[in-house]
């Protein structure tokens, strides 16, 4: 991608997310717009409602206050009536009761004389129950013991002479022994005959019919005289409460236009006031602080009352409502005003707003990131065709000579001369076999980079001496590092350097970071090799004083065919494999690598192993 068609589209997507910014922030203006508007509507209808019941709770304290005046007079004025209509029914409990007792009398009167009458007909009468009367009556009477007459003999008590017989009194119970208001609808006599001294059964009414519809006839007749007097009573109670009302509504109304009641003595009291506000809010879901005061309508100064935070809160200040507290039934009377302030409006709105404004911020952060994550891969990939472009430059450049080499090597020994020497054609032949094995190394490389990065390569645990291994590197480079006159220092202080890894790729990994310390290094290099351990971990440092890196490059050497820019020379060979290489296989094998490099001073680079790896 060339490098202006990369401008264009970070130029369009970023016109596109500003856009969708934009876009949001309008959402979220009108959105706030409509919060703000709902809140109002509901702290003015809570306001609304305030003033409506404060109107209500004035009425009705005109009406307490009144009421309690005319309670004395109320009760003083139906007192009279009261004690009427008391006496009256004491006199008429008083009538009734002369009433019965008369009537008792009459009862009474009326069992003597028939009592009399029983008595002068028949010898020693008895009040029986009813029981024994039935017994008496029963057909099988004559089978009981019926009592007879006790005749006994009169005897001169000198002489013993028989002077004659007489009956032995018996005590019987009489009738003015009997409770009138328990007798029996029918009283039962056993009496005996005059003529043959017989007992006889005789059964009188306790209740004479006339007596019955006389007395009905007394008591229907005060009843409806005690109904009558009592209802006219009660008429003239209720006449007297009804002129009662009247005079107390018409007194409150009376009271309530006064316009000389100051504002002050008509207002609620601050902590009522304050619940009712409180109470009303809460019915709107509105939970936030609040403040409020009272003034009269043509001064708002005049503050009657308030309940502030901030005592230099004016009437005109942000999130103030207010509304006329009385109704302006009288002109000259002042209704007042009462002011309600919300310090904290805006952020409860915010508040109710947090999963607009969370679900709009979360989108513009995903698609920043989107935007971001985009710009960055073709950036990278633009970096990373870059890259491969140097990687197969390389390679050809890599490739090319060995093969050329060959190449010439082989045409060589077409020449006659030459085959009949023997020591030049084992010297061509060396030299082929010699870049073959070069050409090898430089495929099994690529090739090896390519595995592990698949995960192909099985790296095989075994014990390995580092210090030991480290040495036997440097002595495999000799050739190679004395054709650049370096000078290797080995400070191999690792008291414990055995550790579980792959010798061979460990080999590999110490291979690389000397070779690019020789490499990497204008003049003689000149590199040191250091090892130390601690309780976990051995540590190995390959110090170079070569050209160095920049902080950008640092962050980038571990990438795949990056290589150290050394402008147009190709002196120094290499696909920028290696030390992607390494890092994969320090990272295989539980252990980091870190490297730290400061331009024209050198590079250092630390590898650190564990001692125990469970892979």
């Amino acid at each position: 991608m060339k490098k202006r068609s990369l401008w264009v589209i970070t130029a369009l997507m970023t016109l596109a997310l500003l856009g969708v910014f934009v876009m949001q922030l309008y959402y979220i203006k009108e959105s706030y717009k409509l919060k703000s508007q709902l809140f109002e509507q509901d702290v003015n209808q809570a306001l609304n409602a305030v003033v409506n019941k404060v109107q209500k709770r004035n009425v009705a304290g005109h009406i307490n206050r009144k009421d309690v005046e005319l309670k004395a007079q109320r009760e003083k004025g139906i007192r009279s009536q009261t004690d009427t209509i008391v006496a009256f029914r004491v006199k008429f409990k008083e009538n009734e009761n002369l009433r019965k007792i008369n009537q008792q009398q009459q009862i009474i009167n009326y069992l003597n004389s028939q009592d009399s009458i029983i008595r002068s007909n028949y010898v020693q009468p008895q009040i029986i129950s009813e029981e024994t009367f039935r017994l008496y009556k029963n057909p099988n009477a004559d089978k009981i013991n019926k009592p007879t007459l006790d005749i006994v003999d009169v005897r001169d008590p000198f002489t013993g002479e028989l002077l004659g017989r007489s009956v032995n009194p018996r005590k019987t119970k009489t009738m003015p022994q009997m409770q009138v208001g328990k007798l029996p609808d029918t009283i039962r006599y056993l009496v005996y005959s005059k003529i043959d001294g017989l007992p006889l059964l005789v059964s009188l009414p306790s209740m004479e019919p006339d007596l019955i519809s006389k007395f009905k006839v007394e008591d229907a007749k005060a009843q409806l005289k005690y109904e009558m007097e009592l209802n006219r009573l009660y008429a003239d109670t209720v006449n007297v409460l009804s002129n009662e009302s009247v005079d107390l509504v018409r007194d409150v109304a009376k009271e309530i236009n006064n316009s000389d009641v100051p504002l002050a003595q008509r207002v609620p009291e601050r902590e009522s006031l304050d619940t009712l506000i409180k109470s009303e809010l809460l019915s709107k879901g509105i939970t936030l602080d609040y403040d409020f005061w009272i003034t009269p309508v043509n001064n708002n100064r005049n503050i009657i009352y308030r309940k502030v935070s901030n005592s230099s809160v004016e009437p005109i200040a942000d999130n103030t409502y207010s509304h006329v507290l009385f109704s302006n039934d009288v002109a000259t009377k002042d209704p007042g005003m009462i002011y309600l302030r919300l310090p904290s409006k805006n952020a409860a709105i915010f508040s109710n707003m947090f999963a607009t404004l969370a679900s709009s911020v979360g989108l513009l952060l995903v698609l920043i990131f989107i935007f971001t994550y985009t710009i960055y891969a073709i950036i990278r990939q633009k970096k990373l065709s870059e890259m491969k472009t140097d990687f197969i430059n390389n390679m050809t450049h890599e490739f090319k000579t060995p093969v050329a080499t060959i190449m010439i090597a082989s045409e060589a020994l077409k020449d006659p001369e030459i085959v009949e020497d023997k020591n030049r054609i084992s010297r061509l032949a060396n030299i082929i076999y010699d870049e073959n094995v070069r050409l090898g190394n430089h495929i099994e490389r690529v090739l090896s980079v390519a595995r592990l990065e698949r995960k192909e390569i099985a790296l095989e645990f075994n014990p390995v001496n580092v210090n030991d291994l480290i040495t036997a590197v440097v002595d495999s480079m000799g050739l190679q590092l004395q054709k650049r006159n370096a000078t290797i220092a080995l400070n191999l202080n690792a008291k414990e350097d055995e550790i579980m890894g792959d010798e061979l790729h460990l080999s590999n990994v110490i291979y690389n970071l000397i070779d690019n310390a020789n490499k990497y290094s204008m003049n003689a290099p000149n590199i040191s090799i250091n090892t130390k351990n601690t309780a976990k971990n051995l540590y190995i440092e390959v110090i170079d004083e070569g050209i160095g890196m920049t902080k950008d490059q640092t962050k980038r050497i571990f990438d795949q065919f990056y290589r150290v820019p050394t402008g147009n020379l190709h002196d120094v060979k290499g696909f920028g494999l290696g030390l992607n290489y390494v890092q994969d296989l320090v990272t295989e094998m539980g252990g980091t690598i870190k490297v730290s490099s400061e331009k024209d001073k050198g590079t250092t680079f630390e590898v650190c192993l564990p001692f125990k790896y469970n892979n």
